[in-house]
């Protein structure tokens, strides 16, 4: 049986403000890596979830002045 969400389902964290910071190697915008943007239309539900929680402890964190880089 398949998922009633398809990964299609999750939109992107994107805010259209793509710009990389040289420091942290995040977006501003989103707080995704290159690799989370490059990756985000093949990614699975589960995937897309994880990078979705790792956006949020970013921002969180950049709330309070402290990016964490992973």
């Amino acid at each position: 049986m398949s998922s009633p969400l398809s990964s299609a389902s999750i939109p992107s964290p994107c805010i259209n403000v793509c710009r990389m910071d040289p420091v942290s190697q995040l977006c501003s915008g989103c707080f995704r890596s290159l690799e989370e943007i490059a990756g985000w239309a093949a990614a699975s539900n589960p995937e897309r979830v994880a990078i979705l929680a790792r956006v949020t402890s970013r921002r969180l964190a950049s709330d309070q002045n402290e990016v964490p880089h992973g």
